[in-house]
């Protein structure tokens, strides 16, 4: 009876103080987050689901830059549009809410899936199609993206962003489907040689399986964001900035053909560890050590588009403001290497790294296709998408240049 008695008494003293607690060793069970938390205003008769992205403000998503998304929510169609009568422009408002969002700067864009087939789970259904409605939170009057800033009091607690409102109008129609392709002849590869190829790819149709892209287009324009009516040239190196854009990106070695090099996790994000090259400096022919930072390794590569140069321009030889369509692109990739890992600072590697890489089209709308993706035989079939030969395409350098 005693000791039943010390133990009552034992577990009465016990549940009155809370038990200490001790921070774990993952870190990420550690990290303290905040929210944003907002309205959606969709101006358009335009319905579907509307998919908000959530981007670090320091790596932009296409057409500004080449980052991804941190993550994303779904506002419901029937929440959004509940009420709303067929042909009815709104506005029309539902509420939205990031959760578990570290202090930091964020953009906020997406679109409503007017098309209804948008899948995140892959690269070949994650972007927007014709007819979907583009959004994102800006400044009323200028329409220019902001910033929303988690920040954290003098606690180092998250402060919530709150009434962040992203806005919708059929302005941001979309009116092309993706820029979709294979090179011409539906090969699977071409191999780099000591002087640059030329490759040939076309607008390439695909309606099966899930994968609805029945008129993929190339938007062709030469940049004139000043509005002097001479072509940009951002880079300085002699040709006229054009739209689309492409990236010709390193694989992982020994991996799936979906992975770039040096970003395993996909997080668009450069690995903490990783492969590193030697670089040139590209004056003098001098060796420069690696820094022991992984690299982005990326071919030199552009479109020729000397051949629509007609189109391009007016009849004084200015930049046409409206993108020309196309079907047909010439791409051309150097046997050059460089490392984009500080877009702003591109460095030369040294000799041009043997192995696979990725080509990847930009379209102005911000649209993008890349080779090889999930229609690869062999993998998106797995899951229930059409496999295409000509979907696994890639460049590939050999050890030794021929």
């Amino acid at each position: 009876m005693t000791r039943a008695l010390l133990f009552s008494s034992l577990l009465v003293l016990t549940a009155c103080e809370p038990p200490p607690v001790f921070p774990g060793a993952d870190k990420r069970a550690n990290t303290v987050t905040g929210r944003i938390e907002g309205e959606v205003v969709v101006a358009s008769a335009a319905r579907g689901n509307v998919v908000l992205f959530l981007y670090d403000a320091a790596r932009p998503p296409p057409p500004e830059g080449t980052g991804r998304p941190i993550t994303f929510t779904v506002v419901p169609q029937d929440v959004l549009f509940a009420h709303a009568a067929p042909g009815d422009l709104g506005p029309h408002v539902a509420p939205y809410a990031f959760s578990l969002v570290p202090p930091g700067r964020y953009l906020i864009k997406g679109f409503v899936d007017a098309s209804q087939d948008f899948v995140p789970w892959y690269g070949v259904t994650a972007d927007t199609n014709t007819g979907d409605v583009g959004g994102a939170y800006v400044d009323p009057v200028t329409r220019a993206a902001k910033v929303v800033e988690v920040g954290v009091d003098a606690n180092q607690v998250p402060i919530p962003a709150l009434g962040v409102t992203v806005s919708f109008s059929d302005a941001a129609r979309v009116p092309v489907d993706r820029p979709v392709f294979q090179e011409t002849t539906g090969a699977t590869s071409a191999t780099l040689r000591s002087t640059a190829i030329r490759l040939l790819v076309d607008a390439f149709p695909i309606d099966a399986e899930g994968v609805y892209q029945p008129a993929p287009i190339f938007l062709a324009r030469l940049v004139d964001a000043n509005g002097d009516g001479v072509p940009d040239d951002s880079n300085g190196d002699g040709v006229p900035d054009f739209w689309p854009r492409v990236v010709v990106r390193k694989l992982a070695e020994g991996q799936s053909v979906l992975l770039d090099e040096n970003d395993l996790d996909k997080n668009g994000v450069l690995d903490s560890e990783g492969v590193d090259y030697e670089h040139v400096n590209p004056m003098s022919g001098a060796t420069i050590p690696a820094d022991g930072k992984p690299d982005l390794c990326v071919l030199a590569a552009g479109f020729d588009f000397t051949a629509l140069l007609p189109q391009l321009v007016d009849s004084m030889g200015r930049p046409n403001p409206a993108p020309t369509p196309v079907t047909r692109l010439e791409l051309v990739v150097q046997p050059r290497a460089i490392d984009a890992s500080d877009p702003l600072r591109p460095q030369v590697i040294k000799g041009v790294p043997a192995g696979k890489y990725a080509v990847t089209i930009i379209q102005q709308t911000g649209q993008t296709w890349r080779l090889p993706n999930e229609l690869t035989p062999g993998l998106g079939d797995a899951v229930g998408l059409p496999a295409i030969v000509s979907q696994s395409f890639v460049v590939e350098v050999p050890a030794v240049l021929p």
